[in-house]
């Protein structure tokens, strides 16, 4: 069984920045995928970014955050980073990590694991 936490989340004014990390416990496969989700008030849960465990790291992005996040791993501490800059408002939300296993890269559905969340609040 894998384990997530997240921290890192606060309070930012817009056009800041925040570094979100997911630490991970358990068996971390080589196939594994690891992805950050967020959900906003009264929206759907949507597709942040994700990253591959694997040695070439593979990452995704969604569309409206592509060229203001960066998703990155440290193997050697389980850990997966989300670096948010240019921070919007739109951007406030519960942010979650989770681990895959296998399946849609896009998907929530193909997540396995989940950490508890933290929240995000971008001020204008």
């Amino acid at each position: 069984q894998v384990q997530l936490v997240e921290s890192g989340g606060g309070l930012v004014q817009a056009g800041g920045s925040l570094r979100l990390s997911c630490a991970a416990s358990g068996r971390i496969l080589s196939n594994v995928a690891m992805g950050w989700f967020r959900q906003a008030p009264g929206k759907e849960r949507e597709f942040v970014a994700a990253i591959t465990w694997t040695w070439n790291s593979c990452t995704y992005y969604a569309d409206s955050v592509k060229d203001r996040f960066t998703i990155s791993r440290d193997n050697a501490k389980t850990t997966v980073y989300l670096q948010m800059n240019s921070l919007k408002p739109e951007d406030t939300a519960v942010y979650y990590c989770a681990a895959r296993l296998g399946g849609g890269i896009y998907s929530s559905s193909s997540y396995d694991y989940w950490g508890q969340g933290t929240q995000v609040t971008v001020s204008s």
